[in-house]
Formats: structure tokens, C-alpha cells, sequence
């Protein structure tokens, strides 16, 4: 079985098995890019991996649309429960993107990119990219190299570790940051702190792209 195969099963698992893992609030990072998305006037958004929706109700309660995409269709049905079945939730892989020919003035994506390999990182970030409207602005959070799992578990390539089976994490700094991202409108870098140390990353699509 691949390492592929093996992720629909690992998230089905965990949210079976733990159902509201992170709890119903939503995260620091989620607060905050809420908060740009309302200075920025932004009115709809797409959240890769949204899981059950703890930080996708931030947004529709500041009357920010949502749309979402979540491999775990444990977690979708979760989020129904929750939040009820007005928000479309695509059930499938976010390196199977993209779900639909939308443009979205947002996108934020929470703690997932650094879940991925390399050529996964570069597609998700494209992706989405491409789907953000002229001059819209995609919110990325991941886990930086000053967490005390870095270095961590069994060395898989360069800053990425599997820390636990099937848990497989690429650690960024500001130059890592800087070469995935600085083709894509890049524009700042902040540290905020959850539970583990990340970096709140923000772009913006120039008017002048096609």
C-alpha cells in the first residue's frame, strides 16, 4: 500500500477515533486571518482540509461564505452536525484540486501543508493560487523548525520527519517560506503561537496575473 493510499485511511481513523480532536474553538491563526479577511472585505472563501469546520464558523458569523474541501468524510459529516449542511464541503484530497472553477477572494489553510511532499506542497500552493480572484489573498499556517518535534521521529528528506506512522512533517523557516512561496505574491511572515510554534504566512494575487 502506498504512502497515497494510506492518508484517507489515516484521517478517517483519527476523526473516528477521536472525533472533535481539536475541540469547537477556533484556532489563533483562524482569529486572526478572520480578522484581515474582514478589514480586506473579503466575502467568500475556500479552506483546504477544513475537517469539521472549527475554523470555518468564524468566517460565516462575520458573513464570510465558505467553501470546503476534507478527505475525511467522518470529519464532513462531523462538521453537518455542528454547523448543519448549508456550507459545501467537496469530500476528496486537497492534491486532487481543484473541486470546481471558482475564484475566491480568500483561501486560508490551516496546518496542512506541511502534512505534504514536496511536489504535494508546490501543486497545493499553485492551486490555490489559481483559484484566488485578482487581487485576492491566500492564508497559509505551518509548523516552523523551532517546535521540539523538529529533528524528531525518522528522517524522511531534508526538515521533514516522520515524527509517528503515518504523521510525516516538513519544518519551515523564513527561506524555506521564501522559496515556496515568494513566486505567489508573498507578502508577510508572522510567528504566532498555538499549540505548536507556526508561521502565519499571507499572499496576494496581483491584479496584473492572468
Amino acid at each position: 500500500m502506498t504512502k497515497e493510499t494510506r492518508k484517507p485511511e489515516f484521517w478517517e481513523k483519527a476523526f473516528d477515533e477521536k472525533q472533535e480532536m481539536w475541540g469547537l474553538e477556533p484556532a489563533k491563526s483562524a482569529i486572526l486571518t478572520k480578522d484581515f479577511f474582514v478589514r480586506e472585505a473579503v466575502k467568500n472563501i475556500l479552506i483546504p482540509g477544513i475537517g469539521y469546520g472549527r475554523n470555518a464558523q468564524i468566517f460565516r458569523e462575520n458573513g464570510i461564505e465558505v467553501t470546503g474541501i476534507e478527505i475525511s468524510k467522518t470529519a464532513i459529516e462531523m462538521a453537518r452536525k455542528h454547523y448543519g449542511d448549508a456550507m459545501l464541503i467537496y469530500h476528496g484530497s486537497v492534491t486532487e484540486m481543484p473541486f470546481d472553477d471558482r475564484q475566491y477572494d480568500g483561501i486560508f489553510c490551516y496546518a496542512l501543508i506541511h502534512l505534504l511532499g514536496s511536489g504535494e506542497r508546490k501543486k497545493l500552493i499553485n492551486d490555490c493560487y489559481n483559484q484566488l480572484s485578482n487581487g485576492g489573498y491566500m492564508v497559509f499556517t505551518v509548523i516552523s523548525k523551532t517546535a521540539n518535534t523538529y529533528g524528531k521521529g525518522r528522517l524522511i528528506s531534508k526538515d521533514r520527519y516522520e515524527i509517528f506512522e503515518g504523521a510525516q512533517l516538513y519544518f519551515y523557516d523564513t527561506e524555506s517560506i521564501k522559496t515556496e512561496f515568494g513566486k505567489y505574491g508573498l507578502f508577510e511572515i508572522a510567528e504566532v503561537e498555538e499549540n505548536q510554534p507556526f508561521y502565519l504566512i499571507k499572499c496576494r494575487k496581483s491584479f496584473s496575473d492572468k
